[in-house]
């Protein structure tokens, strides 16, 4: 069993954030930071996609990349884990799929709280099966530079957005978009990822055109 996902206790409150991770920077870990004490969670487990339902294979860099990057901005919390339960199951990494399976593994009563920007709860309609996402595991939304609270019922309707839990912390203003352009350009990622992330994307050039 992988690290994370074992547990001597029968009942956790567990944190999950999924994502391409491409790459992993200070605004992911600072929601999973916030998220372990606002909800007093026993552990965060990252989980990087292997292929993302809504992005084709080649718009992402390659997974164990996206793996061992993660790893690399995880290693110095004692209680941040990385799965590659998303990365080595084939086809889509599909939400519900990977909460099923971790109900499975983990036990029915262990508490799953799914952590996602407020962008991506915007999008949940869009999700298979997000009914039963909603009934696995507590949705909690991190907030985006000008994100509006009342755009979660207009997305969602009233029913789903009564179900989702915003976290509240300050607003980073940090992007895996943006820090792929930077390093294209071959400016520095400096302060905004773990040195130790930094120095493996300039090791295999993993943005750089050319």
């Amino acid at each position: 069993m992988e690290p994370g996902l074992r547990s001597e206790n029968a009942v956790l409150r567990v944190g999950l954030m999924g994502g391409t991770f491409d790459p992993p920077h200070y605004a992911h870990l600072e929601i999973a930071a916030r998220a372990l004490e606002e909800l007093c969670l026993d552990r965060v487990i990252f989980l990087p996609n292997g292929q993302p339902p809504h992005k084709p294979s080649y718009e992402v860099s390659a997974a164990e990349h996206r793996y061992v990057m993660t790893q690399l901005a995880c290693a110095d919390h004692p209680r941040f884990f990385v799965s590659r339960a998303e990365i080595e199951r084939p086809g889509p990494s599909y939400t519900i799929e990977t909460l099923r399976s971790l109900h499975a593994l983990l036990g029915p009563a262990t508490e799953l709280f799914l952590l996602v920007g407020f962008d991506s709860a915007l999008e949940l309609p869009t999700w298979r099966e997000p009914d039963a996402v909603l009934a696995a595991a507590t949705l909690v939304a991190a907030p985006r530079p000008g994100s509006d609270p009342a755009a979660l019922e207009t997305a969602l309707g009233a029913e789903r957005a009564a179900q989702v839990r915003r976290l509240e912390m300050p607003l980073l203003e940090i992007s895996s978009t943006a820090l792929r352009a930077r390093a294209e350009c071959g400016r520095s990622l400096t302060y905004l990822l773990p040195p130790s992330v930094e120095a493996y994307i300039n090791k295999y050039s993993l943005y750089h055109k050319g």
